[in-house]
């Protein structure tokens, strides 16, 4: 073939794999604009709308508003942020979220853009968390009704309140014995606004009642047989205290200046005392600080008023903390890497791309280059990672068009159009040399497996702080099933074994998921061992990497596109190139999304060369 007809192939591979974002995904995207399963598209619909009210639209410049953010002790019916949560939750709402959802997404995005927790003095109280929810239209509930992100199972709060309750019961939390106290004491400001409450009763009784229900929350995770992640223990443990506590209370001046610390800071500081939670948290790209105590305080008293979300609701929210550098630390989300999640998880870009747009002024295009750069840096596969951070910006901007989404895709394209590209080339030039589809689609499969051995062995080594070096001897689908379906796709049923170096000793995992990993759980095989606890993690951390491969398909779907120009049928190309691809071939879909493609691939190199009426 002429290097003409090359670039005619290569050219309409690529415009046809990119033709739509759900071309590119295994991961069931035209759902998602409704809500179903995961609220990843309502979050980007409520941040463009806040984006917007800061910032102006994509389509005109306005003056930066970002002090509509700001709530004000003020006499007022209506406050500026009213308008700006009204319209972001009419946003979420859109994009298919439920009212006890949206509140929760949209008092979120609306701290990390500026808005303080509360505001007010009695008669004019405002909390960011019932704003949202009575905006949304979300029923009132206690914190009773908050349930932690699913990590295989989730928990409700229930073992906060029991244990926090019983404390209180066995007067355990507090020296100040109310059944002591003389009539007209509690209640006013003789005891509230002064020494009793703001310098003994409410520090002590806030910080220990949320390391007690912080502590029973990460012993109920622990109970379900799931790893205690910190993070919504310590949510919920600050939550439910704040439900106790005066949320209002300024602390005494051992603590700070008058009205720098308040009752909230020390519930946030038990609970990530009890968490062992790091005292400092640091926003992505951004490097903002935030004081950690402070943060959980704050969503303590959010969480308190904000309603009943559901577990999607839940994980949504883990994943905005994901835009923290320190998430994969403190239990948040799957997106900010180092391991590449499904579509529904990616979320984490959402609050860098916002704080980074308050840092630039709004320029997109300078918030873009920071993602890219530490995309690049964070994940053991970040070609692959920006390529989903591409697709589900594509796929948000086709329910709300707005400068997060726009900030995402300037992020990624041209990484995402690289790895189209080279992925084309390298089929065109297999087949051309006699090649199969299967063997251009295996090829590959097996680079990507190579560079996440090399690669992830390095990101092992910092995380552990010893020297890793692990490579796959076996990836196959049958850990312990035998029937027809599991067979051809892996994901369901992982057959892993890899040998593996801890500071040059070599040990051999055999079988990880199916085998091993139930040995060390309810047998203690090798427990006594550090070493193979943490061999077992980094063979997870890297098999996960290689089987949440559905976010983006395009080992397969650039091969079918190409092949279908060599001669083979659509549907034909689709099926050698999901045989070939082994590794991709983790869960079903693949095939049916490169028919798609490999039609559109035929179609448009027919019309580049139909020539035009004369």
């Amino acid at each position: 073939m002429t290097n003409d007809t090359k670039q005619k192939i290569i050219y309409a591979a690529s415009m046809a794999a990119t033709f739509q974002p759900d071309s590119l995904s295994n991961d069931k995207l035209e759902a998602a604009t409704k809500g179903h399963g995961a609220l990843v598209i309502p979050v980007y619909a409520a941040a463009n709308s806040i984006a917007e009210d800061i910032f102006g639209s994509l389509s005109g410049k306005q003056p930066n508003s970002a002090e509509k953010m700001t709530v004000l002790d003020a006499a007022l019916g209506e406050l500026p942020l009213d308008t700006v949560i009204e319209k972001a939750v009419r946003a979420a709402a859109n994009a298919g979220s439920a009212p006890e959802n949206t509140a929760l997404i949209v008092a979120a995005l609306a701290y990390f853009a500026g808005s303080a927790a509360r505001s007010g003095v009695p008669l004019g109280n405002r909390k960011l968390g019932a704003m949202a929810r009575m905006h949304a239209g979300g029923a009132r509930t206690s914190a009773i009704a908050l349930v932690t992100g699913k990590s295989t199972h989730r928990i409700q709060a229930f073992p906060a309140y029991m244990a926090i309750y019983k404390a209180l019961e066995e007067k355990k939390l507090t020296s100040v014995d109310g059944s002591l106290l003389p009539g007209f004491i509690s209640g006013g400001t003789i005891y509230g606004h002064s020494a009793l409450g703001e310098d003994y009763n409410i520090p002590e009784l806030a910080y220990n009642a949320a390391q007690v229900g912080t502590k029973a929350m990460l012993n109920a995770m622990a109970g379900a047989g799931v790893t205690p992640l910190a993070l919504w223990p310590a949510l919920i443990g600050s939550a439910v205290t704040m439900e106790i506590v005066h949320p209002d209370a300024i602390l005494g001046e051992e603590f700070g200046k008058f009205g720098a610390v308040n009752s909230s800071y020390m519930a946030g500081k038990g609970a990530r005392d009890a968490a062992k939670l790091p005292e400092k948290l640091h926003i992505r790209g951004t490097h903002e600080e935030y004081d950690t105590a402070t943060l959980l305080g704050d969503f303590g008293l959010i969480l308190k008023d904000v309603g009943g979300p559901s577990v999607i609701g839940s994980m949504a929210f883990s994943e905005i903390f994901a835009g923290f550098e320190e998430a994969a630390m403190i239990g948040a989300g799957f997106s900010g890497g180092p391991v590449n999640a499904p579509l529904g998880h990616v979320i984490g870009d959402i609050v860098p791309a916002l704080r980074l747009l308050m840092q630039n002024g709004g320029d997109v295009f300078a918030a873009a280059d920071v993602i890219r750069e530490y995309k690049m840096n964070s994940f053991i596969d970040p070609e692959l990672a920006i390529c989903s951070l591409n697709t589900i910006a594509r796929k948000a901007e086709q329910v709300s068009r707005g400068k997060i989404t726009n900030v995402c895709i300037l992020a990624s394209e041209g990484v995402r159009d690289r790895a189209i590209y080279r992925r084309a080339d390298k089929t065109y030039e297999m087949m051309s040399s006699g090649k199969s589809l299967a063997d251009a689609a295996k090829l590959l499969d097996e680079e990507r497996k190579a560079y996440v051995e090399k690669r992830g062995s390095t990101i092992l080594s910092g995380f552990t702080g010893h020297a890793i070096e692990l490579k796959f001897t076996e990836l196959k689908p049958h850990g312990r099933r035998t029937d027809k379906f599991t067979e051809r796709y892996w994901g369901f049923d992982s057959y892993v074994s890899y040998d593996i170096k801890i500071d040059g000793k070599p040990y051999h995992v055999e079988n990880l998921s199916g085998k091993e990993v139930p040995a060390f759980a309810l047998d203690g095989k090798n427990r006594d061992n550090p070493d193979w606890g943490m061999a077992l993690q980094c063979g997870a951390i890297l098999a996960q990497e290689l089987q949440y491969i559905g976010h983006t398909i395009i080992n397969v779907t650039v091969p079918a596109a190409v092949g279908s120009l060599f001669g083979l049928e659509a549907k034909a190309a689709a099926k050698e190139a999901e045989d070939g691809a082994y590794l991709t071939r983790s869960i079903p879909g693949a095939k049916e999304k490169a028919t798609e493609v490999a039609k559109l691939s035929q179609l448009i190199y027919a019309k580049m060369e139909e020539p035009f009426p004369e």
